[in-house]
Parts: structure tokens; sequence; C-alpha cells
């Protein structure tokens, strides 16, 4: 079945051209050009990030020393609304919750293969801490995993952390986890391809008990 068009894009087409530093969500032909002088922005030394969830507010404190190149990425996305309206598609009890894949196919599936060189292990992948998920060397893209506890196996394989949640983690342990890999797996796992053909529609669809990440912003 042909999955039908969602609201994200409507709202996309729909937003106005605010400017690289304006609140909200750039339009789509924002989000879908990577080449875009929104995305070249370097991050603050430090900065906040406000999630707001279906299950309730929680904090992400980046470090640009920890991670600079994740770092920046990540404040381009937080700043463009890539984020917004979108699902924890996979969260293992215990382990990680992950996010990144925007809900609306077209700007997902500009960002699956616009790969970052990595960074440097700087700091430890323990409890609270967060960094990108990746295939291997040099493949982290826009997805990105909490740890919900004590991960620093993590470390020798190259997973280097940017910052940590500062408030709200009891939220983040609340996060749907019932589904485990099914609603798409890791990116390792290889069963993401539906999730990036059809976006929020097919996980609704599929797995209507995931929690949402309405909006991300950065705090000044």
């Amino acid at each position: 079945m042909r999955p039908r068009p969602h609201l994200g894009l409507s709202f996309l087409l729909a937003g106005l051209a605010l400017g690289c530093e304006g609140p909200g969500v750039e339009p789509l032909s924002v989000l879908t050009d990577p080449s875009d002088p929104c995305w070249q922005q370097t991050a603050p030394a430090a900065f906040r990030v406000i999630v707001e969830t279906s299950r309730g507010t929680f904090e992400m404190e980046v470090h640009r020393e920890w991670a600079p190149i994740g770092a920046d990425r990540f404040y381009n996305l937080v700043r463009t609304g890539y984020f917004d309206d979108s699902r924890f598609s996979r969260v293992r009890e215990g382990f990680i919750v992950q996010f990144g894949i925007a809900g609306e196919p077209a700007v997902s599936q500009t960002w699956r293969n616009q790969q970052l060189i990595d960074d440097p292990v700087v700091e430890s992948n323990t409890e609270g801490t967060f960094a990108y998920a990746m295939t291997g060397p040099d493949t982290r893209t826009t997805q990105i995993y909490i740890s919900l506890a004590n991960n620093s196996r993590l470390d020798e394989q190259g997973f280097a952390p940017l910052g940590r949640v500062s408030r709200g983690m009891q939220v983040v342990k609340s996060l749907y986890s019932g589904y485990d890999e099914e609603a798409g797996g890791g990116m390792r796992a290889a069963k993401q391809d539906p999730v990036f053909e059809g976006g929020n529609w097919w996980l609704d669809a599929n797995f209507p008990k995931l929690d949402r990440l309405l909006t991300a912003r950065v705090v000044r």
C-alpha cells in the first residue's frame, strides 16, 4: 500500500522562510538541501537543547570540545527544526533511546547518506551521554542515541559523546520501550528502509505506541 501524505509535509511546505537564526521550522527547500548556508553554522562552545516529547521535557547539554564535528551538525539539525515531529523509533530498556530519522521522508532520505568524518572519543559513553549512531568509521549522519546505562564499552568502537542529558533523564527513561528493535532497529540492523520511505505515517500505523519528539530548540 502506498504511504499517504501526512501533516508534516503540508506544514513544512507552508513554512515561512524565517532565516537561519529564526525560530521554528525551516521550509522544505532548506531541509532538503544540505548545501544551503543554514547548515554551515559553527556551534557555540556549549549550548543547551530543550526537547519536548509526548512524555514530558528534557534538556540536552552539548560541549563542542567533546566532538566538534558532531556538535556542529547537531546544532544545525536542531536550529532548522529537523527533529521536530519525529519519533523515538528505537528504545531498548537499560541500553539506549534513539531518534533522528525525520518524520517527513523527503527530509530523512536527503540526510540518510550525508555522512560525517569521525570525532575522536574524548568522553565516555556513561549514563545520560548522547552520541551519533553509526555503522562503522565515518558513517555518522543524523541519528542520536542517549545512553540509559553505563555503555562505556562503546568507547572503543568509536562512538564519541557530544554531550549529556542535564535535566529530565527520568523522562528519557520513561519513553515507550515495548517495541525494542522491531520499529526499524538500529542502523546496523539494516531494517530502517520502511522508516525512511514511510516516515511518521508508517511508524504511527505499525507502532502506534512510540513516543513523539514534538520540538527541539536551542536555548541561548
